[in-house]
């Protein structure tokens, strides 16, 4: 599966422009079959930086890319994968 698409692309926000929003948007939610790691996508700069919650460890808003997404392999090669059913989601709900 692609992990961002043109549909995907289009309805990300452009990086910085939730910013000043009180409650930015999750519109896009990727996960390891293996583990317990999720990224939610708020804004997307449009080739590879993604910014969003980051759900692994600890949760933490961050940074990351979308070419370490899809370079990351698990067991069997298994793939980090795009939750098709996501719906989109404020920030503070997912905390």
């Amino acid at each position: 599966m692609k992990l961002v698409n043109k549909t995907v692309r289009e309805k990300l926000p452009s990086l910085y422009s939730q910013e000043h929003v009180k409650d930015a948007v999750a519109h896009v939610k990727f996960f390891t079959p293996w583990s317990n790691w999720t990224w939610y996508a708020s804004e997307f700069y449009g080739k590879d930086t993604f910014f969003g919650l980051i759900q692994g460890f600890d949760k933490e808003l961050g940074y990351f890319s979308l070419s370490e997404l899809e370079s990351a392999r698990g067991p069997g090669g298994l793939r980090i994968e795009r939750d098709l059913s996501f719906v989109p989601t404020a920030l503070s709900e997912l905390r």
